[in-house]
């Protein structure tokens, strides 16, 4: 009994002294991480500021022109609303690393690289827009796919340096 006892004191002794020998990588790596939780916030933010530009001109356009088919473009201005809401969501909740919005970013980079590929192709082809949909989207699936990066997404209790 005073065996395992004594056991467990040295083990949380052990766990609580640092190792000189990681803790440089790990804050060179913290830098990396930070800098990459940053780089994926800013670029969700920036998608949320362009989607919510492309409502507003959805509604001059539909205010200003006459559309073919009423019912289709408000329609549509609902979907990009919801669109709009749900990525200011996403962007939000990643400066907070809930775990949902590493999930939700990726499905948001998914669907904008579809349309990134649909821009490079095509009677209206616009590569432009593609290469501007197309590299934030692979930027951020890169980060979010990064180990430290999925790791400070996670929670708190499900971290391999967690308690």
């Amino acid at each position: 009994m005073n065996r395992r006892d004594d056991a467990g004191r040295r083990d949380d002794a052990a766990s609580e002294s640092p190792r000189p020998e990681t803790s440089a990588p790990q804050s060179a790596a913290g830098g990396g991480v930070r800098a990459a939780l940053t780089v994926v916030s800013v670029l969700l933010f920036l998608e949320a500021a362009v989607v919510t530009a492309l409502v507003v001109w959805l509604v001059i356009d539909l205010i200003s022109l006459e559309p073919s088919s009423y019912v289709t473009a408000i329609a549509l201005i609902a979907i990009v609303v919801i669109g709009a809401i749900w990525v200011w969501a996403v962007a939000i909740a990643t400066l907070r690393r809930a775990p949902w919005a590493r999930a939700a970013a990726i499905v948001w980079q998914i669907l904008q690289l579809s349309v990134a590929v649909g821009a490079f192709q095509g009677l209206f082809a616009r590569p432009d827009l593609g290469w501007a949909l197309l590299v934030p989207a692979i930027t951020v699936i890169g980060l979010l796919l990064w180990t430290p990066v999925r790791i400070a997404y996670s929670r708190h209790d499900e971290r391999p340096d967690a308690d």
